[in-house]
């Protein structure tokens, strides 16, 4: 009975969103009708899902004409293939925003663990470039999950309420037939990759097109000479031209960037925005840079003033009014909209190539692999466990990882749990991890106080 009841709500759903594509080229009334529709649509099945101040705000939007956030809507809708809309409102939406969180929230009571809204997994350690920053770096590049292994990981994750399944590498690309095999098994979920996108070709955007639940993020560093001295001569042009081969078949995409004291302002610029923008961007992925690894430079961290840059300027680009037409997402620096700490099951975890299931893609360490136990008893884990015990790791919610901000909280957590380094190619010892984090949380912790403060009293 409750999969006949799923059934007819995504039918439903999916109903309402033809209803938005139908207006997409005709009369913007009839479209705001439709949108209008879809939010009370989402509201009767969501119901307290969200608060109905979030609904509202939602129609105050949709009748807006000037509201810039709507602007990048009609965007979406005017540049994307409905096809891709379709499955990624379905999948990001239903699956997993309502269907998925009720189901995490029921599991996480009956089995007394975090149980994540996404899985981020590596197909494999294998990669045709090597960057000065990325985790991925140190894994070597000799392992891989099978298909069978990927699938089992998913089909585990469904039954806990997980709908959306994240790859990283490595470059996740190498694996692209089992990526797109993945995507038509389980249509019902969301897919995405964070990839260098070298390997993107014609023909692979004519399979994302088809199966409409894949998604990937492309890192970038920079203009051409900054991004191509971290990722190698020639791989801009490559970026370039895989977006606008993406651009061309009208799919969904977006950037990975990792920002460092080196280029912060360059990648949070107007002139770079407005460059990956007109080249078909929808959304960019912010990630500070982080010291993972036994040769894992310092130099590369920002200083206060520099993070705190970067604090405003997203919130800058993503405002209401003015800004950029792009959703900015900066992870060290929105950890008030997602109580602290995401890792460790809260919100998400990493998969290695290796199998070893670990609380995040910069923290190297676990007690449990999926070729040794199934995902649930994964995530029971004890250092997801204390994860969950230790959350948030700290009162200010701009100094939310247990590492780079907290560095005493991982060294604890690690310790008392007896969790094991993952590095596959140099075992990076926490006390050696955390050492290299220590100046740069107490340096920070002044200027994150006051920005706390701030934020307070702002509301």
């Amino acid at each position: 009975m409750a999969d006949a009841k799923h059934k007819v709500e995504r039918a439903a759903f999916g109903a309402a969103i033809d209803g938005i594509l139908k207006y997409v080229n005709k009369d913007e009334t009839d479209r705001e009708k439709a949108f209008l529709k879809l939010v009370d649509l989402s509201e009767k099945f969501m119901g307290d899902t969200f608060r109905k101040e979030s609904y509202d705000a939602a129609r105050r939007m949709i009748q807006d004409p000037d509201s810039k956030w709507m602007q990048y809507v009609n965007r979406i809708l005017n540049e994307v293939d409905p096809h891709v809309i379709k499955m990624s409102a379905l999948d990001y939406g239903f699956e997993a925003a309502f269907c998925g969180k009720k189901e995490i929230n029921e599991m996480r009571v009956k089995h007394q663990c975090n149980i994540p809204w996404l899985i981020l997994m590596d197909p494999t350690s294998a990669c045709n470039l090597h960057c000065t920053g990325c985790w991925a770096a140190e894994y070597g590049n000799r392992l891989n999950l099978s298909f069978e292994d990927m699938d089992r990981i998913v089909t585990q994750g469904k039954e806990l309420g997980i709908y959306l399944y994240f790859f990283t590498g490595g470059e996740p690309l190498v694996r692209k037939d089992d990526i797109i095999r993945l995507c038509e098994k389980h249509d019902d979920c969301g897919f995405h990759a964070f990839t260098n996108g070298t390997l993107i070709d014609e023909k692979f955007c004519q399979e994302m097109k088809r199966v409409g639940n894949f998604s990937v993020a492309i890192s970038l560093e920079g203009f051409d000479e900054v991004n191509d001295l971290r990722r190698g001569k020639g791989v801009f042009d490559k970026v370039m031209h895989a977006m606008d081969l993406m651009k061309k078949y009208k799919l969904l995409f977006g950037t990975s960037i990792c920002y460092t004291s080196l280029n912060y302002k360059t990648v949070t610029s107007d002139e770079f925005l407005d460059m990956i923008i007109e080249k078909g961007v929808s959304y960019t992925w912010y990630f500070h840079y982080m010291p993972v690894g036994n040769d894992a430079s310092t130099d590369l961290l920002l200083n206060p003033q520099q993070r705190e840059y970067m604090f405003h300027r997203v919130r800058e680009i993503r405002d209401f009014k003015g800004g950029k037409p792009i959703m900015a997402i900066d992870f060290q620096n929105d950890g008030q909209f997602v109580e602290g700490c995401v890792a460790g099951g809260k919100y998400y975890c990493h998969i290695n190539p290796n199998g070893d299931v670990e609380p995040c893609v910069f923290i190297h360490y676990s007690n449990a692999n999926i070729h040794e136990k199934s995902l649930l008893e994964c995530l029971q884990q004890p250092l997801f466990k204390a994860y969950q015990e230790n959350q948030p790791f700290n009162d200010n919610m701009l100094q939310p990882c247990p590492m780079l901000e907290n560095p005493e909280k991982l060294k604890e957590l690690v310790h008392k749990t007896g969790a094991k380094s993952t590095d596959l190619e140099s075992k990076e010892e926490c006390d050696h991890l955390c050492a290299k984090c220590e100046h740069y949380a107490q340096d920070w912790a002044p200027t994150a106080k006051k920005l706390w403060e701030q934020e307070r009293s702002a509301k």
